[in-house]
Parts: structure tokens; sequence; C-alpha cells
């Protein structure tokens, strides 16, 4: 099922109600109200805002995923990466690689005349032209690059038991509204919040790795325990089903006649 679809469906299923007039008391269309269709890991679905379409829940509603694990609904654990990769800033005093630049140069002269023009006007004399400075200071030239680190990133898991909550969200001075429901038969929640209230002051809740770091006692405690991958208890080097005559036919190969035949004839053209 593509995602465009999956979405309309969900759309259409969020306009039926129960009632007797057919018509919802609260709706979607609401400008008034956002409605969001998560996973049981708060990652977005369906989203009024298409852009928000697998971004994590708490990045777009920070104040309602903090209520969210303040009640239970959510919980979340401590994940691990040992095999990551960070950017560094690596710095370098050397400005040698400057002469590889056609335009080093000329800039460099141009700054220069500049700099003893100005001298020049300030001093009214010319004893600054006789003893110019054209010594070359090296600058701290810098680049990321990525290098192997242990990174810590949080996951989030919904709780198995609560199917359906409510909650109020003080926002200096006004409340902000929200249900979570759980749809039947999948991992799948549908939360409408109530956008009126402005709940800024709250951070976003993201899921961005943050690195480990080691001291030289806790590095070398790190090294230590990174063991090798166990090997197999027994070797297999067979199986009963298997016929080792059909295996290992190389020794069988021969060349091709055609080949051959055309591989002389072209030696033996005249060049």
């Amino acid at each position: 099922m593509k995602l465009e679809f999956f979405q309309r469906k969900f759309w259409t299923a969020s306009r039926q109600c129960t009632a007797l007039d057919g018509k919802c008391s609260i709706s979607c269309d609401d400008e008034h109200i956002n409605c969001y269709l998560i996973d049981n890991n708060g990652f977005i679905l369906v989203a009024e805002d298409y852009s928000l379409t697998g971004t994590f829940f708490g990045e777009a509603e920070g104040a309602v995923m903090s209520k969210l694990l303040q009640m239970g609904s959510f919980k979340r654990v401590t994940l691990y990466d040992y095999q990551a990769l960070c950017w560094v800033f690596s710095e370098s005093s050397d400005s040698g690689h400057t002469l590889l630049d056609p335009y080093f140069a000329f800039f460099s002269a141009v700054k220069w005349i500049l700099t003893e023009l100005v001298i020049f006007l300030v001093e009214f004399n010319l004893y600054s032209w006789w003893n110019c400075d054209l010594t070359s200071k090296a600058q701290r030239i810098g680049r990321s690059m990525q290098v192997p680190c242990d990174t810590e990133y949080p996951a989030f898991v919904s709780e198995r038991t609560i199917k359906e909550n409510t909650g109020n969200i003080d926002c200096d001075g006004c409340f902000k509204s929200f249900v979570i429901q759980q749809i039947p038969s999948s991992n799948l929640f549908m939360v409408v919040v109530d956008s009126k209230c402005d709940c800024s002051m709250f951070e976003p809740i993201t899921m961005d790795p943050i690195e480990i770091m080691y001291n030289e006692s806790l590095k070398c405690e790190r090294l230590k325990m990174q063991k090798d991958r166990r090997r197999p208890d027994t070797c297999h080097p067979f199986h009963p089903e298997e016929n080792s005559m059909e295996c290992g036919g190389a020794g069988t190969l021969t060349p091709c006649l055609t080949a051959t035949l055309l591989c002389i004839v072209v030696a033996l053209l005249p060049r």
C-alpha cells in the first residue's frame, strides 16, 4: 500500500462519525485542531503538514510529547551505538596550500598596496615604503572530518496497557488540550491536539545522538569490554542432502573451439 493512498484512507475515516446525522462535533478539518497518526515509537505517519511525515512526534509537538512521557503513555529508552561516526573540527596551521591558489598572490599584492597607501596617508611620509614587512603569516585553516566514536540516543516506546489518554498542558496562561487513542488491531495512535494555545516555551524533543566522552581510564575499560565474536561450537563442512560430486567442477572446464579459432585468425591477420 502506497503512503498517499493510506493517507487518503485515514482522512476519509477521520471524517466519519457515529452520530445520527453523520456530522462530527470535532473534525480534523478545523483550523484550530491538528491531527496526527503516529506509530508505537512516536514517528508521524500522517499529518496535515505533509513535510512532517517520518518526523519524530516530539519535534513537532514537544509539549504534548513531554506530557505523554509524564503520564506514562510513552517511555524513554536509551540506546547505544558503538560504531557511530562523529564530526570533529581538524585544525591546521600550515599555509602552504595557498601556493596552489593562482589568485592568492594577486590578492596579497592588492592587500599590501592598499595597506601601504593607508599608512602613507596617515603618516604622510615615505618611511613606511622602505620598511615594509612582507613576511607571510600562517593562518589556522580547519576542516571537518568524521572519526569513529560511541554515541547514545533516546528511543521511545508506547505503553501497551494504555489505550487512550487525555491531558491538558499549562502554557503560560492558556491550556493546551490533547487526546491520544490507539487504533484497534494495530500499533498506531491517533493524536488530536488543540493548536489555539502557543506552547513554544517547551523545547522540542529530538532523537539526536550524543557522543559519549571517555576519560583515559574509562577508555581502557571500554577496550577491554570489546570481545571477539564467538565462533560456532561445531563445524558443518557438508550436508547429508547435498551431492558433493556436483561441487568443484572448475577442473573440467574446456576452452571453446570457436573462440580459440577466432583468436588464431585475428592473430594471423596482417597488421
